[in-house]
């Protein structure tokens, strides 16, 4: 399909030198800002709707321009933000929100939203600490009706709202804007179903901007969408069926499928007619003379049910690096506006993501029934490094986890050995489907959980915090955490190496240390950890990256005369219950340390403990855990640092364990 309306100048040029500049989209800048005089009288969409039908594509030049300049500062979600810029002016224009209910799908294209709702002023403060959340978020503004983060809710939400309209007896409009990738979940299809089966008001628009369901879009197809979409049509179509019910059945029958499948024929839509919805589209996504007439009619439109609006946008639509490379300016770090380079740690070491994934490739070189699976993140995940490698042998199956863990479990059924590699806080989509399709038939999946534990900029949508707890309390499975990077490679070694059971790996969202690794890593021995420091009076279970914080917690203890182990414990399940009772019987206290919520690692320590009666003559213990509560964004730091898991606060809990006052004193001086 050609990309939408190529006939604007691609906005790709804020000059950052002194002086005045017109480049950028036909808007001008100045020195480096743009300057944006329509854009400035606009607090709140009310403002939006004084303005005329032929000032709104300057509106939408100046409101891609911010995007473009505050994410160049800021980081985040970027080249989903461009693509609806024209669409999120339309919406704000023709409904009357917030009465009218806007709820967006995922979230992550919502910054131009944010800065026509009110929020201009702190939108350089977006996913920093204290600052606007990079999703939708109900707290935040009356203009969020529905928080979002993960993909494929809004329809099933819309329903929701639309339903509490209608015993409310209220008349506003419910609209769902979801995208091509997100309309893959089964989520989203079963939101259609429900609501194609039913009367309510609802307006779902489709933002394909990759998907090839659609013909080429163009001024015949967007006639043809007004005309569909007009109340004269739609009455003429009304009178069509009821002319049609003094017809036999057979002969009625036959006349509804000739409208319908015509239109489908025109439209692409057969598929959401056969749903229950009245199809429009597809149309130009960045056209306004295309987006106002179509959105006014179904606005107005009051005859009922669910309509599904399909429009066709660019993603990065107005800036030439992020169409040359939508993947990797889906979301960004801060970087400079004329060339679209992206800022970088100099020299930094391999992320944990990308050690899995080389670490992958060299197992995959011994042994070719290995193979991955993606759920629409083959760069996020590292796996497109491995699918460049091994053609054929990568499947990324789009937004769809609880697919990926079947099809993994189906793949495993046939002697292959899948990893399924997963973000944690979207594997709790497919959470039926690893207990019931993988952990009870006991098949080897191996489940890859990256961005394990704290997450940074995006908060609590996308923080790992559950899986040691959910994975946990699975039988026969076998769940893994490396403490760095020569310890994440043995654990992909070990994941491979094991064809009884299923397995479990998590590691984070963080760079690794810079250690020197292995050419390939070793195979573990299952439920095994290792002693990483002896000492006789304090023992640090460790489960995870915590582990330098526990060095430093450890030589801090020493310092003061207080003796300390330091155990990385490798398995949290399963447990390495000699050593766990070993350490419990020679030291004092014992403190559990890990990167997850309650019900994790350090409460089947105490669980065991308490069985084997270790605690029954004075062992003091401590578990460390994540607080019972959502973390906001900010830096990994900071989140950790909230959390009470670094150094200082293990140094706290051991002195606390021994005496009250000498915990207070070290806190004081932290």
């Amino acid at each position: 399909m050609s990309p939408p309306h190529k006939n604007k100048k691609p906005l790709h040029a804020l000059c950052p030198d002194e002086g005045c500049v017109v480049e950028a989209g036909d808007v001008p800048s100045f020195n480096g800002r743009p300057v944006t005089p329509l854009l400035d009288t606009i607090n709140v969409p009310c403002d939006l709707r004084k303005l005329t039908p032929e000032q709104l594509p300057q509106l939408a030049d100046e409101l891609r321009a911010e995007v473009i300049d505050t994410v160049s500062s800021t980081g985040g979600h970027f080249g989903s933000g461009l693509g609806v810029v024209e669409l999120t002016v339309a919406l704000h224009y023709v409904f009357n929100t917030p009465d009218d209910t806007l709820i967006w799908d995922v979230g992550h294209q919502v910054y131009p939203h944010k800065i026509l709702t009110g929020r201009r002023d702190r939108i350089r403060t977006l996913r920093q600490g204290g600052g606007l959340s990079g999703f939708t978020k109900r707290e935040e503004s009356e203009y969020d009706p529905f928080g979002a983060g993960h993909s494929s809710t809004s329809i099933s939400a819309a329903v929701g709202f639309a339903v509490g309209r209608d015993f409310a007896k209220k008349n506003n409009q419910v609209i769902a804007v979801i995208g091509d990738g997100s309309i893959s979940a089964g989520m989203a299809y079963e939101a259609l179903n429900n609501a194609g089966a039913m009367d309510s008001r609802l307006i779902v628009i489709l933002n394909d901007n990759d998907m090839s369901i659609a013909p080429p879009t163009g001024a015949i197809s967007s006639y043809l969408s007004r005309i569909a979409s007009s109340k004269e049509y739609r009455k003429l179509r009304h009178i069509g069926r009821e002319f049609a019910n003094i017809f036999p059945r057979p002969l009625k029958e036959a006349a509804r499928k000739a409208e319908h499948y015509a239109r489908g024929l025109v439209t692409g839509g057969t598929l959401f007619e056969e749903m229950g919805f009245y199809y429009v589209g597809p149309i130009d996504g960045h056209n306004f003379d295309h987006l106002i007439p179509v959105l006014e009619n179904v606005r107005d439109d009051q005859e009922g049910g669910p309509v599904l609006i399909h429009i066709v946008t660019e993603k990065g639509h107005g800036y030439a690096p992020a169409i040359n490379a939508p993947d990797k300016m889906h979301g960004v770090a801060k970087f400079n506006i004329v060339t679209g380079a992206q800022e970088s740690a100099k020299n930094a070491p391999p992320s944990f993501t990308r050690v899995f994934a080389d670490a992958l490739v060299k197992e995959a070189e011994h042994d070719d029934k290995i193979v991955a699976i993606t759920a629409a993140m083959p760069a996020g995940t590292g796996l497109d490094i491995f699918g460049r490698r091994f053609e054929g042998r990568l499947f990324d199956v789009g937004i769809a986890e609880q697919h990926a863990v079947t099809f993994a479990a189906g793949l495993a059924c046939e002697g292959l050995k899948p990893f399924c590699a997963i973000y944690s806080s979207f594997m709790q989509r497919a959470y039926d489907q690893v207990m019931h399709d993988v952990v009870l038939q006991k098949l080897p999946v191996r489940l890859m959980l990256d961005r394990a534990g704290l997450v940074g900029a995006d908060g609590a949508t996308h923080a790992g915090s559950f899986d040691l707890a959910f994975m946990g309390c699975l039988p026969d499975i076998i769940v893994m955490a490396p403490s760095d990077e020569v310890e994440m490679t043995h654990m992909v070694a070990t994941a491979a190496a094991i064809n009884d059971r299923p397995t479990a790996v998590r590691y984070p969202r963080a760079d690794s240390s810079g250690m020197e690794l292995p050419d390939r890593g070793e195979v573990l021995t299952i439920g095994r950890g290792r002693i990483v420091k002896e000492g006789s009076k304090i023992a640090l279970l460790n489960l995870g990256t915590r582990l330098g914080e526990c060095r430093k917690a450890a030589a801090e203890l020493d310092a003061r005369g207080l003796s300390t182990t330091i155990a990385d414990l490798r398995f949290a399940k399963p447990l390495d219950l000699e050593m766990i009772q070993r350490l419990a019987k020679n030291h004092e206290v014992l403190i559990t340390i890990e990167e997850g919520s309650i019900g994790g690692f350090g409460s089947h320590v105490v669980h065991h403990l308490a069985n084997l009666g270790a605690m029954d003559h004075g062992l003091k213990i401590r578990c460390m855990t994540l607080p019972d509560r959502f973390q906001l964004q900010d830096t990994q730091i900071k989140q950790y640092d909230e959390a009470e898991l670094n150094a200082k606060h293990i140094v706290s809990r051991a002195l606390e364990a021994l005496g009250v006052e000498a915990a207070k004193t070290v806190i004081a001086s932290a």
